[in-house]
Formats: C-alpha cells, sequence, structure tokens
C-alpha cells in the first residue's frame, strides 16, 4: 500500500480491487491488487504534410500543424462524487460515461506494459493514431472539394476539417487545441501551383503595364485640365479681392465717421458727468463738515462731562482705597498672626514626625541589616558545610577530616605542648607488679579458675596508692579497707606471692 500523488502536468489512472473501471484522479492510496499508471495531459505539436487529390483529380501537398491533447475539461457525470457514493440504489457502480481522461488512459494504456508508463512508447502509439485521423478525414474532405473552393474558402475549410477530425478524436479522449493550414505545394511531379504563379505573375506584370499607360495618360490630361482651372480661379480670385478691397475702403470710411460722431458724444456726455460728479462731491464735502462739527461739539461736550465724572469717580475711589487698605492691613496683620501660630504648630508636628521617621527607618534598617547578615552567615555556613561535605568525602570519611583538620590547625602539636606542660616538674612513679607465673596452673597441675579474680585484687591497692600519691585522689575508707583486708587474705592462702617494685 503507497500513497501516489501526480505532478500538476499528469494524473493517476488505478484499477484493480475496488475499482470498476478506470478511477481517475490526482492523489490516492493505492491498496494492494491495485494498479496505478501514472500519464502526462500536456498538448502535443503534430506536424504533416498529406498528399491529397482534389474533386479535378488534381494532386497536391497540404502542409498542416495540429496541437492535440487530452480533453480535462471533459470528466463525466460522476467525479465529483466522494468513494462511498459512487454506488448507486442498485448498488452496481455506474460507469464513468464521457470521461475524456479514462478514455485517453485506456488508448495508452494499450502501449504500457502495465506497470509503469513508458512515455516515449505512449506518445508515439498516439502519434500514430492521431496522424492516421487527420489524414483520412482531410483526404476525405479533399476530394469532395475542387481546388477552387479549397482556395476561395479557406476559412470554410478549415472549420470542416476541424469539425471532422474533432469528432473522430472524442472517442479516445482527445481534442485539438489548434490547427494550422499553411500554404499548398504542388505534390511531386506536378507544376500545378507553379504554373498558376508564373500566370498570375505575368498576368500581374502586364496589367500593371496596363495601369501604368492609363495612370500617365490620365496624369497628363489631369495635369492640363488642373493648370487651365487653376488660371481661371486665380482671375476669379483676383478680381473678387478687387471688388472686396473697394467694398470694404467703403465700409472702413462709414465705421470712421460713425466712430468720430460716436466718440463726440460719448465725450459731451462724460464732461457732463463730470460736471454733476464734482457738484454732488462739493455738496457731499459740505454735507461731511457739517457733520465733524457737530460731532466734534457732541464730544467736546462728552469730554468735559466725562472730566467731572472722572474728579468725582476718582474722589472716590481714593476714599474707598483707603479705607480698603485700612482693612486690609488689619485682615494683614490678623492672617500674620495666625499665619506664624500654624507655621510654628506645622514646624513642630515636622519634627515629631521627622524624629518618628527616623526612628523606624533607623529600626527598619537594623532589622534588614540583621537579616542580611544573618542571611549571609547562613549561607556561609552552608558553603562551608557543604565544602566539609565534599572534603570528608575526598578524605574517606568525617575521621579522615577531623584528623586532617587537626593536622593543619596543628591540634595535635598543641596537644602535645599541653601534656608536656601538664607533667613538667612531676616525678612519677613507675610500679610493676607480678601476680605469679603466667602459666595458670596450681600445684596439683590442675588450672585455678579463681586466678584471674585474685589477680585484679593484688593489683588493685598498689594503683590505687599510686593514683592517691600522683593526683591527690583517695577512695572511700570503706572501700579502701576492704581492698586491704582481702589482699591480706589472698597473701595468708600462699597460693601467690606479690611483688613490687617502686
Amino acid at each position: 500500500m503507497s500513497y501516489n500523488i501526480s505532478a500538476p502536468d499528469e494524473y493517476l489512472a488505478i484499477t484493480g480491487m475496488g475499482v470498476h473501471t478506470v478511477k481517475i484522479t490526482k492523489a490516492a492510496w493505492v491498496w494492494p491488487f491495485q494498479r496505478c499508471m501514472r500519464f502526462s495531459v500536456q498538448p502535443h505539436d503534430y506536424a504533416m504534410d498529406l498528399q491529397a487529390m482534389t474533386k479535378e483529380k488534381l494532386q497536391f501537398s497540404l502542409p498542416v500543424v495540429f496541437t492535440i491533447g487530452p480533453d480535462v475539461n471533459s470528466r463525466g457525470a460522476n467525479t465529483n462524487l466522494p468513494d462511498d457514493e459512487e454506488n448507486d440504489i442498485s448498488g452496481i457502480r455506474r460507469e464513468d460515461r464521457g470521461d475524456a481522461l479514462m478514455k485517453y488512459a485506456m488508448l495508452i494504456a494499450e502501449a504500457s506494459d502495465g506497470k509503469t508508463s513508458r512515455h516515449g512508447t505512449n506518445r508515439a502509439h498516439v502519434e500514430n493514431i492521431v496522424k492516421g485521423i487527420i489524414e483520412g478525414e482531410t483526404r476525405v474532405l479533399v476530394s469532395s472539394m475542387t481546388m477552387e473552393e479549397i482556395f476561395t474558402e479557406r476559412e470554410v475549410f478549415k472549420r470542416r476539417i476541424f469539425r471532422n477530425i474533432t469528432s473522430e478524436l472524442d472517442q479516445f479522449g482527445l481534442r485539438i487545441y489548434n490547427a494550422n493550414i499553411k500554404e499548398l505545394k504542388d505534390a511531386p511531379n506536378s507544376v500545378y501551383f507553379e504554373s498558376l504563379s508564373r500566370k498570375a505573375h505575368e498576368g500581374a506584370t502586364n496589367q500593371a503595364r496596363i495601369d501604368v499607360a492609363d495612370a500617365q495618360l490620365l496624369g497628363n490630361v489631369g495635369e492640363a485640365q488642373r493648370k487651365g482651372e487653376q488660371d481661371r480661379e486665380i482671375a476669379k480670385i483676383n478680381a473678387e479681392t478687387a471688388v472686396q478691397k473697394t467694398e470694404r475702403e467703403i465700409e472702413r470710411s462709414e465705421a470712421d465717421a460713425k466712430l468720430h460722431t460716436r466718440q463726440a458724444a460719448l465725450n459731451r456726455d462724460v464732461d457732463i458727468a463730470r460736471a454733476a460728479a464734482r457738484r454732488a462731491l462739493e455738496s457731499k464735502d459740505e454735507e461731511l463738515k457739517r457733520d465733524v462739527e457737530i460731532k466734534r461739539a457732541a464730544a467736546e461736550m462728552e469730554r468735559l462731562r466725562a472730566q467731572d465724572v472722572v474728579r468725582a469717580t476718582i474722589v472716590r475711589e481714593s476714599k474707598q482705597q483707603e479705607a480698603d487698605a485700612a482693612a486690609y492691613e488689619i485682615s494683614a496683620d490678623a492672617r500674620a498672626k495666625q499665619d506664624a501660630v500654624r507655621l510654628e504648630a506645622d514646624a513642630k508636628a515636622y519634627l515629631t514626625r521627622a524624629a518618628a521617621d527616623a526612628d523606624n527607618y533607623a529600626i527598619q534598617q537594623e532589622a534588614v541589616a540583621d537579616v542580611v547578615r544573618r542571611k549571609n552567615e547562613a549561607e556561609g555556613i552552608e558553603a562551608m558545610a557543604e565544602a566539609y561535605g565534599k572534603l570528608a568525602n575526598a578524605f574517606g570519611g568525617p575521621a579522615g577530616l577531623l584528623q586532617y583538620l587537626m593536622i593543619e590547625k596543628g591540634t595535635y602539636v598543641e596537644l602535645a605542648k599541653a601534656n608536656a606542660n601538664a607533667v613538667r616538674g612531676m616525678s612519677p612513679k613507675i610500679s610493676v607488679w607480678n601476680t605469679g607465673a603466667a602459666s595458670g596452673a596450681g600445684p596439683s597441675g590442675q588450672r585455678d579458675e579463681t586466678e584471674v579474680m585474685r589477680n585484679v585484687y593484688q593489683m588493685l591497692p598498689p594503683l590505687m596508692t599510686t593514683i592517691n600519691e600522683q593526683t591527690g585522689i583517695t577512695l572511700p575508707e570503706w572501700q579502701f579497707g576492704k581492698m586491704q583486708a582481702g589482699m591480706k587474705a589472698m597473701d595468708n592462702d600462699g597460693t601467690n606471692g606479690t611483688n613490687g617494685t617502686h
């Protein structure tokens, strides 16, 4: 099982288990017992030089170029159905009738080996079929037409070929994308088109000569006619120009007379208008002067009245200002006293708050410093413990670390010095006790089980005496007396002798 994906210009044709005819798709899972063929849908050009014969039994060569490829736009009725909806009511899967790609896949499958698509073999197979269709349909169509019809009805001829070939290619899922019919040529051992071309060339040459002569004749006659007409038109134009010039002079004189008359009337009207305007201006000037004097008198009156009002206002405002100044001094003194009292209270409150804030800040800083110090000590102890742990691991355990630290710090040297200082000036006594034979056997050769205890009791009295002499420690009398009595009892037994050397 594999998942196959086609290229943009390809399709997949799948047959086998679960596929009734041929499944055409762009991508699909290929299951066991299925075959997948990959085929291209690119169109190709088919160029041919067809040998055909017209209705008049005239042979010629017809060069054509057709662009033909699979019809990707004709995909059948059930192309868009999903796989679970491709079954009809009777349970039989419908054939995808009209699917051009399915027809084309069946066509190229005949030239493939059933496993992989050999594009070269497929293309040759399709090319043979296409060329056979084009040649057959073109010959049939040409045989029903005359040479003149082929020449004069070239577009109709092209449409008929296109229609006939398309109907044949449709059964293979192919279509014509473009058809190009070139110029007709003579078949081998035929000079038909060459003769027609020569005839047309000669006819065109002769006709050209006749046309040149006719053109020259028409040119000479026309030139003379045009010259005479030109002279007549020039004379006519000159005469009309002289008449028109005279008429223009008369009209200009009349226009000048009218202009002078009109100018005189306009000058008179302008003088009258100027005099009227001058009188109106003088009258208006007098009125303006009278109005100015009236307004000047009114302004003087208002000025005098304003002076009286200003004097009274100044007196009233000066008295008001004196009263306001006295009231302001009183209120200013009161406000100054209130402000002084308030400032003094604010200063005391501020000093109290500042002192309290300073104490609080000092306490907070001390607490923060203590926390930081304790934290640093804890971190130092933790780091030291970690370091000692690593040293203990390096020296084989805590005992090895203890020995290393005692050696490093000189503890053993200090202990030796302390021990030396402790015994300096002392007169130590050395006592050696012999509790008898080490054999452990009695007179009869038998081992005495009480020998060990007896030896211990014999050793203790002189040991205690030595301790008393060197350290000053004295055992209780009752205990020490019992030991002496026990030692004497042992001496009386005569079993072992005690020898002491001090």
